[in-house]
């Protein structure tokens, strides 16, 4: 190929898994992992090999915990939980006990006897039919690499040290390699391998770096004196961009910059619908570094903390005193605001040290369940929680309450905890304001009967559509079958207003549904009176509260509710929502 040839515009159209428009120079990286010979060994050599393969695991699982430290204080303890599944490959027998035998049997140097057991791992799950199993594939090619460079005694070349603005091309980027990135050098990144669900996108996603995946062909046509133009909105990656091509990219970024400048000024404004009704923006968070953010944003308090980041990343259970400077420092922060500060939600995909592990999480011993088995836990908490309630601007919430029994039990042991603190003469809130997360479908179906006993509802739309239509959200074989508009799911969520409502009790959402803002209409319409979601998202919701008819969202959710199929209902909704802030969904 000519340099005229390499020189010319040429477009790749891809995924888009992380947003932003970013243009510059090209920096490729090419993996220079070196992979080990095969040495045969003597029978006395076999025990020295033993010794090297359990320090090498032992220094692999350090570097990930210490990366997740890093991760969970930089960008959150969610985003640091996608090295749980790197921990699990570095801590399973199977695998290890596998390396074991063979290094017995065939008496060969571990390195190469990992890689040859690990890659036959890695193969298998790559030619399943899931995307998402077979992207669970290349995490373990990302801690192979680890533990290889650790029997060798080698490090990898970190992509941190490349120390100019530039975007990054890959055939791939593992999980490890992204959480390093330094987005104040690389301005985006573009892969040939990778997906939307992958961890490495998850991971752009979180620091804010404009990437696409999924460029067939990609790596083949770059030379690194070539400049990249890439749009992480529509998955599209330009190689030499022409003056026309930056011209019109250009435009585009420009116009989303200036709609980001009207969403920061209404920072100040109330979320109030053109004909009056008050909807309460909150914000989620789960540490107290997310507190900035929070007030830049225009929040209305915090409707959900997320309080597992407290136990992750760690071997035991943080004391009453760690945890009551925690909720202390948030309260006072989101003054005269209120915060929601829901009650350990460990289990499902987050664990504490070496909690045991179980075959379907998500439907096992996980939040208000776990708490009932380790009642002390959830005592500790509990006093943490009513001490900083003594500022006066605290409430509490229970995640995954399935009956009227749970929501018992749950209060019985709080009374405990304050007459227990009254004894001992502590401060507390005795208005504490208490509530529950209503995700199970059998709690949405019993919510006449929880309103009796509770001071709010807050409606977990996560769960609550995976457990009502049986769809994990992030298996991509199935994952057009998770559907926030399911009729289904729209008639749990009215019949739980409606429940609210008649016992004199708001209502909010706290899930993914709520920082929608196509779907910003039909909540309002189905009479939700508060909406939390991420800090960021905030502004937006804002943008398209104000610019709705409560009366109008009344009329088109009565029209929707008439529909039979998810399909139609969205059409309708997302119509509606592009008629009244199309600049927010382009």
């Amino acid at each position: 190929m000519s340099d005229a040839e390499f020189l010319s515009e040429k477009s790749f159209e891809g995924i888009a898994v992380a947003p932003g428009i970013a243009h510059g120079p090209l920096y490729v990286h090419h993996s220079v992992d070196e992979e080990p010979a095969c040495v045969q060994l003597t029978a006395e050599e076999i025990p020295n090999e033993v010794q090297r393969f359990e320090a090498a695991l032992i220094a692999t699982r350090a570097e990930i915990i210490d990366m997740q430290q890093r991760i969970a204080q930089a960008i959150g303890a969610k985003d640091a939980s996608i090295f749980d599944a790197h921990l699990l490959v570095v801590e399973d027998r199977t695998l290890i006990d596998e390396v074991l035998r063979k290094l017995e049997a065939e008496k060969q140097n571990v390195e190469f006897i990992f890689l040859t057991v690990a890659n036959r791992y890695s193969d298998t799950l790559s030619q399943i039919d899931d995307p998402y199993l077979r992207e669970r594939a290349y995490d373990i090619h990302d801690v192979t690499r680890r533990v290889i460079r650790n029997l060798m005694g080698k490090s990898g070349v970190p992509l941190s040290s490349v120390r100019y603005k530039h975007i990054l091309a890959a055939q791939n980027l593992t999980p490890s390699d992204t959480a390093l990135l330094n987005p104040e050098f690389v301005l985006g990144f573009a892969t040939e391998g990778g997906s939307k669900t992958s961890h490495t996108a998850i991971m752009a996603r979180s620091l804010n770096i404009p990437a696409v995946a999924g460029l067939d062909g990609f790596m083949g046509s770059l030379r690194d004196v070539q400049t990249i133009l890439i749009d992480g909105y529509q998955g599209c990656v330009v190689l030499n961009p022409s003056a026309a091509t930056l011209e019109k990219f250009g435009h585009i970024e420009d116009e989303k910059e200036r709609v980001e400048e009207r969403l920061n000024e209404l920072r100040e404004t109330l979320s109030t619908t053109i004909d009056g009704r008050r909807i309460v923006l909150s914000a989620n968070i789960e540490r107290t570094l997310d507190l900035p953010t929070v007030q830049e944003s225009g929040s209305e308090g915090i409707g959900l903390y997320r309080t597992e980041f407290l136990y992750l990343n760690r071997t035991d259970y943080p004391n009453e005193e760690e945890q009551f400077e925690a909720y202390r420092t948030v309260a006072e922060a989101t003054l005269p605001h209120s915060v929601i500060i829901r009650t350990i939600d460990l289990g499902g995909d987050k664990w504490v040290g070496n909690e045991r592990k179980e075959p379907n999480p998500f439907l096992g011993c996980r939040a208000i369940r776990l708490c009932f088995q380790h009642v002390d836990v959830f005592k500790t908490q509990l006093r943490a929680i009513l001490r900083a309630s003594a500022s006066g601007n605290v409430r509490l919430m229970y995640p995954m309450i399935s009956s009227l029994e749970e929501l018992r039990k749950a209060n019985g042991i709080l009374a405990e905890c304050k007459d227990e603190l009254r004894s001992e003469g502590r401060a507390f809130s005795e208005k504490l304001e208490v509530g529950v997360m209503i995700e199970i479908p059998s709690a949405a179906v019993c919510a006449d009967l929880l309103a009796r006993e509770v001071d709010f509802f807050s409606i977990g739309t996560n769960d609550l559509i995976q457990y009502t239509v049986a769809v994990d959200r992030v298996n991509e074989q199935i994952a057009h079958l998770y559907q926030p508009t399911h009729p289904a799911v729209l008639r749990l969520i009215k019949m739980v207003v409606s429940a609210a409502h008649s016992s004199g009790i708001w209502v909010g959402v706290c899930g993914e549904m709520a920082g929608d803002v196509i779907l910003t209409p039909l909540l309002l319409g189905l009479g939700i009176d508060e909406l939390s979601a991420s800090a960021p998202s905030v502004p937006r919701i804002k943008r398209a509260v104000q610019s709705l008819s409560q009366i109008d969202c009344e009329r088109l959710v009565e029209k929707v509710m008439t529909y039979d199929t998810a399909e139609a209902i969205l059409e309708d909704i997302e119509a509606h929502a592009r008629e009244h802030y199309e600049e927010l969904l382009s």
